[in-house]
């Protein structure tokens, strides 16, 4: 990572000794600590998805016991849910992004913000230390009594992500304060980009829901360790209270990971089709609705606990009733795309991308909503396909979208276009081989979490174990190009996309250590592209214009 074009101070450069990073409370440099964590944990639960892959290439053993299988797959889950998904989008983009695009110099708690980082590697730290003391089995829910009966793992596990949890609010807080407080003169609500309303409403749901999550994996840990009998039928527990408590928070956890991707998508949206997003005010408030609505239905995930007929059909109905803001922001994009002027350059590839992959994942989870689909299809492989098109097929790919759009803030350095567009491809390709496959067998009755399983199945196992090198080759070549680019990539300009909002149109490339040498007044939207649509025709560059008309 180098100075920036024009060779000024930016905030990689103005101190590069590593006290200065690892003590820092530049927002910027606490994002780049993160996406390497978080890069580092995608990578570990990347590897355990092909090892599990490999093994369900045929019936029986193939490369591992089935006790392996068993850790393989739940700590691969581990890891991705709770140190890669949940954090990554708000931890990495969010903190590098939201004080830019506000006009801040920082965000409202800086050195809290550096806490929260210390405090997520510590609960990463501790979780993963399991490996040394026993076994981590069942799965990312933790589901009791099985949980509680198989090692002492699950003692590292529940305290991990108990310590994590502390991060993930600490950073909702900061976000929260820091929209309402410290945005310039003149970025009203109404001028907000929309990545910015993602994350105030991903904020929201941090504060709001995280603790629940605490205190059940805290008691899950007092239930292991002292025999209490809060959730073991043998002790006197319930263990559906379990399912209770963990689905109130993991519900909307599943918009905490997909929320800030919304975001993203909207603002790579405005930015290649060099329009105003369709129905702005809809889009944005749709999000703030997602965040209401995901508390309301934890209950559609125990259709078969035994819980009341009537609370199964309440659960249905608000199921349905959340397709409608997700809708809402589908058919603005494509509108937005309809009236615009589409740029297919790699971050739009990825929107695109996403507009596919997502809404079969949201039309899966509506027919998983209906009662009588979903006594079929509960616990087979099309939730498991259903879960991943909303959570790699939303949440990642935005994220790699969103990734390659802020690369050149972040470094100051352009990424091959060309490999870009081949890698966005193979993720592309790759993910939709590995997973469709999944709705069918599941349709046809495979359980999911199974070590075996009949003859029948194999050939969609195979489809999905192939799909799963071609997306694995794919997210290795944006590795390679990535980091290839930090070396020899070609210097960024201040504004390489021709983008409106703040980030890049009052700052250098990359960012000043201070974000801006004085504080931008606003007086547009965020999208208002229709202001500068001759110099998209000269090609000038648009943040020197733009920047001298405010």
């Amino acid at each position: 990572m180098s100075e920036s074009a024009s060779g000024t101070i930016n905030y990689l450069n103005h101190d590069k000794s590593i006290k200065s990073w690892l003590l820092t409370l530049d927002h910027k440099r606490i994002g780049i600590m993160y996406l390497i964590a978080v890069s580092l944990a995608f990578l570990a639960g990347g590897i355990l998805a092909i090892l599990v892959r490999i093994e369900l290439m045929a019936p029986g053993e193939t490369i591992m016991s089935a006790d392996a299988y068993n850790q393989s797959f739940t700590l691969h889950a581990v890891l991705m849910i709770f140190t890669f998904i949940i954090p990554a989008v708000p931890a990495v983009m969010g903190n590098f992004v939201l004080p830019l695009q506000i006009g801040a110099k920082d965000v409202a708690f800086p050195r809290l913000n550096l806490a929260s980082f210390y405090i997520y590697v510590l609960g990463a730290v501790i979780a993963m230390a399991a490996l040394l003391v026993g076994r981590i089995d069942g799965g990312w829910t933790f589901y009791t009594p099985y949980s509680t009966s198989v090692g002492d793992g699950i003692l590292f596990v529940t305290t991990g992500v108990f310590v994590m949890g502390f991060s993930s609010i600490l950073t909702g807080l900061n976000f929260i304060v820091t929209v309402h407080k410290m945005r310039a003169p003149g970025l009203t609500w109404n001028r907000l980009p929309l990545f910015i309303w993602s994350i105030y409403a991903t904020a929201i749901v941090q504060v709001l829901a995280t603790p629940v999550i605490g205190i059940t994996m805290l008691l899950l840990f007092l239930e292991k360790f002292m025999h209490i009998g809060i959730f073991d039928p043998a002790l006197g527990g319930d263990p559906v209270l379990f399912q209770h408590f963990f689905w109130f928070y993991s519900h909307p956890a599943v918009y905490i990971m997909i929320l800030p991707a919304f975001g993203i998508i909207s603002d790579l949206m405005g930015t290649f089709s060099r329009h105003q997003v369709s129905g702005y005010k809809f889009v944005a408030l749709s999000s703030v609705a997602i965040a209401f609505l995901g508390f309301l239905v934890w209950g559609h995930h125990m259709f078969v606990s035994g819980q009341s007929a009537t609370s199964s059909v309440v659960f249905s109905l608000i199921t349905y009733l959340i397709g409608i803001p997700t809708g809402v922001k589908v058919i603005n994009w494509v509108s937005t795309m309809y009236r615009g002027s589409v740029q297919l350059k790699t971050p739009m590839l990825y929107a695109i991308a996403f507009l596919f992959t997502f809404s079969i994942g949201g039309f899966t989870g509506i027919m998983l909503g209906v009662l009588a689909i979903d006594i079929h299809l509960h616990d087979t492989y099309f939730v498991v396909a259903h879960f991943h098109y909303v959570m790699m097929g939303g949440n990642v790919i935005a994220a790699l979208g969103g990734l390659h759009y802020w690369w050149p803030k972040i470094t100051g350095k352009m990424f091959n276009e060309k490999l870009g567009k081949i890698a966005a491809g193979l993720v592309f390709f790759g993910f939709n081989l590995t997973f469709f496959p999944q709705f069918i067998m599941g349709a046809q009755g495979m359980p999911r979490r199974y070590y075996d399983y009949l003859p029948e199945f194999q050939g969609y196992h195979l489809l999905s174990t192939y799909g799963s090198w071609v997306l694995a080759a794919g997210l290795f070549l944006i590795l390679g190009y990535l980091l290839a680019s930090l070396i020899n990539g070609k210097k960024a300009g201040l504004n390489p996309w021709g983008a409106l909002t703040l980030e890049w149109t009052h700052t250098t490339t990359p960012p000043h250590p201070h974000n801006f040498l004085e504080t931008p007044i606003v007086t547009r939207g965020a999208y208002d592209f229709h202001l500068a649509k001759e110099l998209f025709a000269t090609g000038e560059e648009v943040s020197e214009v733009v920047t001298s008309t405010h």
